[in-house]
């Protein structure tokens, strides 16, 4: 049996709190499945910042390198250190070990209410494959005679073969095995924009057509992002995996975790499908470092992170057996974090997840 090595990266905020509660959850699944796995964690944030005037130390990354999988809490406070300066460390990582893939999976668990009346748990079980480490997103650019009338501003978008070609074969190689699984009906939605992106995405366009030829058996769909934004909204049963780039991507997992029942409970992982590097797992939803150990903060999108990672890690029966517990729980509604509804608090919806795992 495998040993796995976990970095647990707590961050700022309601991070530091959902930790406590996704590691409590995953000791019970390594205790029920007999596991060998050990965590350890990391004070990197934004008090390590003022402190050393870095979000982690000069060989933070080497250390990561020697672990099998990192969670993270959050990162984010402006009182302590800008937002830009923040969230080095989850670029840093993100671009370090390759995790091209933002994964984010988007279903609606029995018993959750949603403010969108189209939304059930038949019609929503989708996943957004979201390009993660160029695009919009590349940092490439720069000021010229800022401040003055004259000023501009460049921002350039990367987009390379390489790039979009590899996450568009995750995406159709996840719509294959959903298919094969009876999860999805095998479609995947290229996320475009080409009709007013005239270069970028007709390129991103043109790699999709290439890659779909090599997947006969997954259904091409497509739809520009504006109308996918509706879509989603309209008829969410129509998605199963939607591919997207870096910026649309990250707009509408937000857009999806309102399908889900809000960010409480959306969970996102950043993926080296290689495994050449750790990949890394996290709630999506901020630091809220205002709200911080008050006990109001819903726990299940990053006890679902943690299920993320068992099953990237190949533990299919641990991670199954976590959502079972996950979709039970939140289905019996007997403790609610206010956000659906209720008075629970943190620990005791982490605590009520333990116990239905244990069970």
């Amino acid at each position: 049996m495998p040993g796995y090595q976990i970095a647990i990266i707590p961050g700022d905020g309601v991070g530091q709190e959902v930790a406590i509660e996704a590691e409590k959850v995953l000791k019970a699944v390594v205790e029920k499945h007999g596991l060998d796995l050990k965590t350890t964690e990391f004070d990197w944030n934004c008090d390590y910042y003022q402190k050393h005037g870095t979000m982690m130390p000069e060989d933070g990354l080497e250390t990561l390198k020697g672990f099998d999988a990192i969670f993270l809490g959050s990162v984010g406070n402006t009182k302590k250190a800008p937002d830009h300066i923040a969230a080095t460390l989850v670029l840093g990582i993100r671009k370090k070990f390759d995790q091209y893939v933002n994964l984010r999976p988007i279903k609606l668990y029995p018993n959750v209410d949603t403010l969108i009346k189209t939304t059930t748990p038949e019609t929503v079980n989708m996943v957004v494959v979201r390009e993660n480490t160029e695009g919009e997103y590349s940092a490439m650019g720069g000021f010229f005679k800022p401040g003055t009338p004259d000023g501009l501003a460049l921002q350039t978008a990367v987009f390379t073969q390489k790039g979009c070609e590899r996450v568009m074969r995750y995406a159709f190689e996840l719509a294959e095995e959903r298919k094969k699984k009876g999860k999805g009906p095998g479609v995947v939605t290229n996320c475009t924009k080409s009709n007013a992106l005239n270069n970028s995405m007709v390129f991103w366009d043109q790699v999709y057509n290439q890659v779909a030829e090599d997947y006969p058996d997954v259904t091409r769909d497509m739809a520009l992002v504006d109308a996918l934004a509706m879509w989603l909204i309209r008829n969410p049963e129509r998605f199963d995996v939607i591919v997207a780039s870096n910026l649309f991507g990250d707009i509408i997992t937000d857009l999806g975790a309102m399908l889900q029942g809000g960010m409480g409970l959306a969970a996102g992982g950043n993926i080296n499908p290689e495994k050449e590097f750790p990949s890394m797992f996290e709630p999506i939803h901020g630091s809220a470092p205002d709200i911080m150990f008050k006990g109001i903060v819903n726990p299940i999108a990053s006890i679902e992170s943690i299920r993320m990672m068992l099953e990237h890690l190949g533990e299919n029966e641990a991670a199954q057996d976590m959502e079972r517990a996950v979709s039970a729980t939140l289905q019996e509604g007997k403790i609610r974090t206010p956000d659906m509804g209720g008075t629970s608090k943190t620990n005791e919806l982490g605590d009520a997840v333990r116990e239905m795992i244990l069970k």
